[in-house]
């Protein structure tokens, strides 16, 4: 993983710097610094329109007494998504329109869920109902035990 992370932190910078001077040779540095800021200001319009959106889903989920995995993780990949987008640079903001995409963000999810184990609890009954799915390999240093465990 840190290893991912390094060459993101090398190949993102090498690629916007890339774009930033082929843009401002082919359409103008002040057309360039433009289409940031305004990438930038269409992002947070579209985080706030859907955010508000995801939120509703999740309060309805919640009212439903159902678990609301799904618009959570639609929230999270949302706020990475303005996040990219308030970034200065074209490939972060393409990076971030597509998770603004619901086709992209089902696709992650079920990606994520393809690979990670969610354990639901039921209000009925004292255990939880599982689904099993592939599980998350810790090393003994990634994980402790609770306080009810261990005794």
């Amino acid at each position: 993983m840190g290893r991912v992370l390094l060459a993101l932190f090398l190949i993102v910078p090498i690629i916007e710097i890339g774009l930033f001077v082929l843009l401002g040779d082919l359409i103008g540095f002040w057309w360039t610094m433009a289409g940031v800021v305004v990438t930038a200001v269409i992002g947070s319009l579209l985080l706030r329109w859907q955010g508000v959106a995801v939120l509703d889903r999740i309060r309805t989920d919640l009212a439903r007494n159902s678990l609301p995995a799904r618009p959570i993780m639609d929230g999270l990949m949302m706020a990475i998504a303005g996040a990219l987008l308030l970034t200065p640079g074209f490939f972060t903001d393409t990076v971030g329109f597509a998770l603004f995409v619901p086709a992209v963000r089902s696709a992650i999810f079920r990606f994520l869920r393809s690979r990670l184990e969610i354990v639901e609890f039921s209000r009925n009954g004292p255990e939880p109902s599982r689904r099993q799915f592939e599980g998350v390999d810790l090393d003994d240093g990634d994980w402790r035990e609770g306080p009810d465990e261990g005794r």
